[in-house]
């Protein structure tokens, strides 16, 4: 069976180190990982089996910078992105980093990647300097990516100092990195900015765009349907409900995910034609995820889906080698 993953970063160390930027403590323990993208990956790949990753900077140490470091320093990295693809385009694709301090320049660095460096979208890491995606400023993203029919996979990021004093003070540091992180805090992060983008008419302006959103929906699908009864009656003046939006809208990887009752529920609340697998390399174990997606229970032809033909679909993978 053919396996694509597409929640798999990476990170080049010289880039990250010449624009003086610290990696903390989470990212900094994988430095080295996120920095190989050679043999090392590859073995990882083969021994569970997966054949293509769909590679993405972790990049959202850098698409806040100052407008025109982020220029710099996003382009270089696609550029070494690009390089890694060209290298072995049968076992790589990328999606693109973006310099979100600069919305106009962030759009037109997308259009770049996708048209002349064939990436298949980009990934935004959570809000940029208080910016969500439901802002006006940063409408020309949304809409390039619209444009160029390909998909915006918005991942996790830290929370802003202020969320980190109200709610992760006090605690010990290790503890307080992963609590809000991996550990709770940007999956809901990441399901309040979706939800931000439904209420402010985002996919009612742009009913093409697609998002995806990684670690079995950001916890979306286990409450699609208080959201529904909730947040629907006043969000008005829309032609869908929000949860018929987000089952346009959405698309949901399995990253960092490994077991039964999150994968039904996200299946049963969004079909099995929304899910995608992934890994979350290098921050969670390739085989763990490939030896689950050998005895979920699903059908064959599910399987299938979930790993590869619905990335194929989305992504418009068929032919690429």
């Amino acid at each position: 069976m053919r396996i694509i993953a597409i929640e798999e970063h990476m990170l080049p160390r010289d880039i990250i180190e010449a624009a003086g930027v610290d990696l903390g403590l989470r990212a900094g323990k994988r430095a080295a990982e996120l920095d190989e993208v050679g043999e090392a990956r590859l073995r990882v790949m083969d021994d569970a089996g997966i054949d293509v990753q769909v590679l993405s900077a972790l990049s959202y140490f850098v698409q806040g910078l100052e407008p025109s470091l982020a220029i710099d320093v996003n382009r270089k990295i696609n550029n070494r992105l690009a390089e890694i693809v060209a290298e072995r385009p049968d076992r790589f694709q990328a999606f693109a980093a973006l310099p979100m301090s600069d919305p106009a320049n962030a759009a037109d660095e997308l259009t770049r990647c996708v048209e002349e460096l064939g990436f298949l979208g980009a990934m935004i890491h959570g809000q940029t300097n208080g910016m969500f995606l439901d802002d006006l400023a940063v409408r020309p993203v949304l809409e390039a990516a619209t444009r160029l029919d390909v998909p915006l996979y918005l991942h996790p990021a830290p929370p802003p100092a202020a969320i980190v004093d109200t709610y992760y003070s006090g605690l010990p540091p290790e503890i307080a990195a992963c609590l809000s992180t991996s550990g709770w805090g940007w999956h809901s992060e990441t399901a309040m900015h979706v939800l931000r983008m439904v209420a402010q008419g985002v996919f009612e302006e742009l009913p093409e765009l697609k998002i995806i959103v990684g670690h079995m929906g950001e916890g979306l699908p286990f409450h699609i349907d208080r959201i529904e009864d909730m947040l629907n009656p006043v969000v008005t003046g829309q032609s869908l409900s929000v949860a018929e939006t987000l089952r346009r809208n959405l698309h949901l990887t399995t990253s960092g995910y490994n077991s039964e009752t999150p994968l039904q529920c996200a299946i049963t609340a969004f079909g099995v034609d929304r899910i995608i697998f992934s890994v979350d390399h290098p921050f969670a174990p390739s085989k763990k995820a490939t030896d689950f997606l050998a005895v979920a229970d699903v059908t064959p032809d599910d399987r299938e889906k979930i790993a590869h033909g619905n990335a194929e679909t989305l992504l418009r993978m068929t032919g690429r080698s």
